[in-house]
């Protein structure tokens, strides 16, 4: 059963920083692509960030949103997914879920991806 379990969400302030993880269990996702997706209340989930191996080396495609303050790693050795997130602002508070994609698809379209974590909260205060 393959289970996806993040953490390291909380309140900071605008201009702070945190840092999501995703570790996986019952699957190796070294070569999965993993996705980052937030939903904010009352909005529809949005794609944040994604990272991908493509067989010779690995993407990783952002929001334009947050191009250039939030960054997507993995650790292969932790079977975990990481997202840093720096300079933050009230916009990107939010649900914020990992998810694996098994097959291939849009890495930014929340429908293809087949497994999701429960999802953490963050809140950024102006």
């Amino acid at each position: 059963q393959v289970q996806l379990v993040e953490s390291g969400g909380g309140v900071v302030q605008a201009g702070g920083s945190l840092r999501l993880s995703c570790t996986a269990s019952g699957r190796t996702v070294t070569f999965d692509t993993l996705g980052w997706f937030r939903q904010a209340p009352g909005k529809e989930r949005e794609f944040v960030a994604a990272i991908i191996w493509n067989g010779d080396f690995t993407m990783t495609p952002y929001a334009q949103s947050v191009k250039g303050r939030f960054t997507i790693s993995r650790d292969t050795a932790k079977n975990t997914v990481y997202l840093q997130m720096d300079n933050l602002k009230p916009e990107d508070t939010g649900v914020y879920s990992c998810a694996i994609q098994t097959r291939e698809g849009a890495f930014s379209e929340w429908r293809l991806f087949d497994y999701w974590g429960q999802g953490t909260q963050v809140t950024v205060s102006s």
